[in-house]
């Protein structure tokens, strides 16, 4: 491990990563709000120790990068990003513990969307669009922007890519890997673009416009409202994000095909039929279950019903109505969402459609199996037979999955959490969606969760964001021996 030049990278992801505070500095100066001076040593802060690190640690050899250092430079580099991102938010709200403001760092830049913040819109201008725009960054991938800026620093990507990447087998759409980062951005940049628009010409102010664009693609959620979407009580706003919703829940190497001309790629991947068809069939189990209970209206349990099983399905997190009061059936549907999540490939998080999928078909071969015991059989995505290696690293993260679920949810109870909110908590978290059930419902926030639940819930986004091996390898004592 050349730890030398996973600092040289480090260094250079946080000097980048300083230089973008210049974004919300921006609207912090047009409000004349009181974030310019905090934004402003945050982004001093972070610039330097980017530059000291790039400084001290620049004659490291620029080889090719290993997979056990692309896997370092990834957590460590999320690691730091969350902590300079924190500056801002401790720095530019009264009373906030650095504890707060990290967890609200790394909930924004790992696109989690769970909040500590008791009274969003008492926090000025500035400090909120930062807190939108880290979602913006982070959703795509801060580290695969790099990879298209890093060679020519003289620093490999393809390891970088894998390590970030959140699909179990990365899609490269060009042969250089930062043609591919280069493609995914163009992307994800027009699909933003086009929902600013829609939303401004529903009438939202380009502010509020640019903030929720910035956390709908990137599955995030951070809204500038204290209720959330709710606020506008808008059809057409909540038809808008719903659509985007969906989009980003998609694998964006189909949104690529489809904007070079094959809009059937769509219909093609099983993925995303499964993905698709689990979207219609639990909004219609859950829209009929609150019609009556919860909705005299038809068309309002669809409206509300579509919406929460769009934002908890793709990890976005978005809240037009307080579901901690449907039925049981319904909280249950979205509860098991907070698992299902999107697309591999898509910015949404989650366990992914693709693995769920390779898990129920792992399932039926072995019962065809015993069926059948002669009989040779294969596991196919899409007609294509898929490689045993993938199925068992598949399976070995759905059980590591589960696994750390189950004991940070036991661990979180034992610092004094009811049930409810333990388990929905690290469901939320380690899934990257948001708002759960309980104390952490979607009219409340994780302000009240104890201080080292917090760090244990940072931890928990962080485990979702990348992927959970990417974080957990390094807690093996065989990654560290030569």
């Amino acid at each position: 491990m050349r730890w030398r030049y996973i600092l040289y990278v480090v260094g250079i992801l946080s000097l980048f990563f300083g230089l973008t505070m210049i974004v919300p500095l921006v609207w912090g100066l047009y409000y004349r709000d009181q974030s310019v001076v905090p934004l402003l040593i945050s982004m001093a802060i972070t610039i330097v120790s980017g530059l000291a690190l790039v400084l001290f640690f620049r004659d490291s050899e620029a080889e090719s990068i290993s997979q056990r250092e692309g896997m370092a430079i990834v957590t460590v580099g999320w690691t730091a990003i969350g902590f300079f991102g924190a500056l801002p938010f401790y720095f530019g709200i009264e009373h906030c513990a650095f504890v707060d403001a990290f967890f609200e760092s790394v909930s924004g830049v790992t696109t989690t969307g769970s909040s500590i913040l008791t009274n969003i819109e008492a926090v000025s201008k500035g400090i909120l669009f930062w807190r939108s725009f880290i979602q913006w960054l982070g959703g795509m991938g801060i580290i695969v922007l790099s990879i298209a800026i890093l060679p020519f620093l003289g620093v490999g990507g393809m390891q970088l890519y894998k390590a970030e990447v959140p699909s179990p087998i990365p899609d490269k759409l060009a042969p250089r890997i930062r043609e591919t980062a280069m493609l995914l951005w163009k992307v994800y940049f027009l699909f933003t673009l086009v929902q600013v628009i829609l939303l401004m010409l529903g009438g939202m102010d380009l502010y509020d416009a640019l903030c929720h664009a910035f956390t709908t693609m990137p599955t995030g959620g951070f809204s500038t409202r204290n209720a959330s979407v709710a606020h506008f009580n808008s059809i057409y706003f909540d038809g808008v994000i719903i659509i985007f919703m969906i989009l980003a829940g998609i694998n964006f190497s189909l949104h690529y095909q489809m904007l070079r001309g094959k809009p059937l790629a769509f219909w093609k991947d099983a993925e995303c039929r499964f993905f698709l068809g689990a979207v219609l069939v639990l909004t219609l189990i859950v829209s009929l279950n609150i019609h009556k209970s919860v909705y005299d209206s038809l068309g309002d349990a669809f409206r509300y019903g579509f919406f929460q099983v769009a934002s908890i399905i793709t990890t976005t997190g978005y809240v037009t109505a307080d579901y901690g009061k449907w039925p049981a059936m319904s909280q249950l549907i979205l509860f098991l969402c907070m698992f299902l999540g999107a697309s591999a490939g898509s910015t949404g998080g989650g366990m992914k459609c693709l693995r769920i999928m390779l898990c129920f078909k792992y399932s039926y071969k072995e019962l065809f199996s015993m069926i059948h015991p002669r009989a040779v059989s294969h596991v196919k995505i899409s007609g294509v037979a898929v490689p045993q290696d993938v199925i068992r690293s598949v399976l070995g993260f759905l059980a590591l999955y589960t696994g750390l679920f189950a004991i940070c949810s036991v661990i979180l109870a034992g610092l004094g959490v009811d049930f409810i909110t333990a388990v929905s908590a690290v469901a939320a978290t380690i899934g990257n969606i948001g708002p759960g059930l309980g104390m952490v419902g979607p009219t409340d926030n994780f302000a009240q969760i104890p201080i080292l639940g917090k760090w244990l819930l940072i931890w928990c986004m962080l485990l979702g964001r990348l992927e959970i091996y990417t974080v957990i390898i390094l807690l093996v004592p065989e990654f560290w021996r030569k």
